[in-house]
């Protein structure tokens, strides 16, 4: 299969501006070396206050679960503070009883929409630095590899001991980073949650799954709006979750549709879901179709997740929804392009979530901002009978 047209020129900033920040922030971390500091004690480690930094968006929060509650079981007597983005909240059920606070923060480049300044960022560090420098913690943990701002936060902060992973801008930031490797995103917040207590396990996505907890009433909301549209009886529930938060991720809509009329066709009851800036999108997937039930824009987050768990199937491209219903127990199919997923595909049994990878040779590339989407089809390309097939399996 071809690749990529021409050479690719993402929407990110010029190399050469990469650079000149990579080394200002290098040069500032050399300048104020000297606080290396000293991991915890065992004992003062077990009433610890812990700072955990997860700058990214739901899915991404749900993978902090295994290894959030691996520590929450290893240390319960800590007191475990979550700094994550205010677009995360909703996936806060899928680490309860994980965490004592949460603060939220606005972390720069991982707002969608309109992005801070230059002058806004170092003027928001300087202000969450000396937030959290009141609330005295005693270590902190940087969870996404690259987060250097995180790292630095940290340490303007005055946390003595912080952990996180081997990169260019990171590493300066950290009193130990530990050496990246090729594993699920949820394999590494696993790790780097031992590597504080100094206990070596596993990772394993039976052993340690991801949860999310649903609040009764959305359960019951979630019954009574499958009980309207199909009544008490009929063949399986499939629900199709067609978005996703980058464009390059999305599968042909044509595709989709003709996905839900073969269900239904074969009989089973067919949900389309999505946020409320995604119902164009739905509908033209549930093509007005009176068998199939569009909740596109009508579902929070949790109500979402109560839909996902009484469905047989969930179908979808890589995004936070997919994961979630993989966290409540529904069988997947996930379709990927630019995203590995080694690293960001469903942490679950194999023999029950199932990724289908564009056939583009380029792939997975890791890039999500290309400027000309229309020629770029990686997760288009992906054969409809290949996922038809995915869907008869798992069925």
């Amino acid at each position: 299969m071809p690749s990529y047209p021409h050479p690719p020129v993402p929407q990110a900033p010029p190399r050469g501006k990469a650079r000149v920040r990579a080394a200002l922030v290098r040069a500032g971390a050399k300048a104020l070396r000297g606080d290396g500091g000293r991991p915890p004690s065992p004992d003062h480690l077990e009433t610890a206050r812990i700072l955990i930094i997860r700058p990214d968006h739901l899915g991404d929060l749900l993978f902090l679960g295994p290894g959030l509650r691996w520590l929450r079981n290893r240390l319960p007597r800590a007191h475990i503070t979550l700094a994550i983005g205010p677009w995360a909240r909703p996936a806060l059920p899928g680490l309860a009883g994980a965490y004592d606070a949460v603060i939220e923060l606005p972390f720069p480049a991982f707002e969608r929409g309109p992005r801070a300044g230059a002058v806004a960022r170092w003027e928001l560090l300087r202000r969450e630095a000396r937030r959290l420098r009141g609330q005295a913690f005693d270590a902190a943990l940087i969870c996404r590899p690259d987060h250097w701002w995180g790292a630095m936060l940290a340490r303007f902060a005055g946390v003595l001991w912080r952990l996180g992973f081997d990169t260019q801008e990171t590493t300066p930031w950290l009193s130990r980073a530990l050496a990246l490797r090729h594993e699920h995103a949820a394999a590494a917040n696993l790790r780097l949650m031992t590597a504080l207590t100094g206990d070596a396990i596993q990772p394993d996505p039976i052993a340690h799954p991801l949860r999310f907890h649903i609040p009764a009433d959305d359960a019951a909301q979630a019954d009574a709006l499958l009980a309207a549209a199909f009544g008490g009886d009929g063949g399986p529930l499939v629900v199709i979750h067609p978005g996703s938060g980058a464009a390059v991720k999305l599968w042909d809509t044509a595709k989709w549709a003709e996905i839900a009329r073969r269900l239904v066709d074969a009989g089973a009851r067919v949900v389309v879901t999505g946020g409320p800036d995604e119902t164009s999108l739905t509908q033209a997937v549930a093509h007005a179709d009176a068998c199939i039930l569009d909740l596109g824009g009508r579902t929070s987050f949790s109500l979402l997740a109560a839909v996902l768990a009484r469905a047989d199937l969930v179908l979808g491209p890589d995004s936070g929804p997919l994961h979630l219903a993989v966290a409540v127990g529904t069988p997947t199919v996930h379709l990927f392009g630019p995203a590995d997923p080694a690293l960001y595909g469903p942490w679950g049994d194999p023999a029950r979530h199932v990724v289908i990878a564009s056939p583009w040779d380029c792939v997975p590339c890791g890039k999500f901002d290309w400027p000309d989407l229309p020629a770029h089809g990686c997760v288009r390309d992906i054969a409809l009978e290949e996922v038809w097939a995915a869907v008869g399996r798992l069925l």
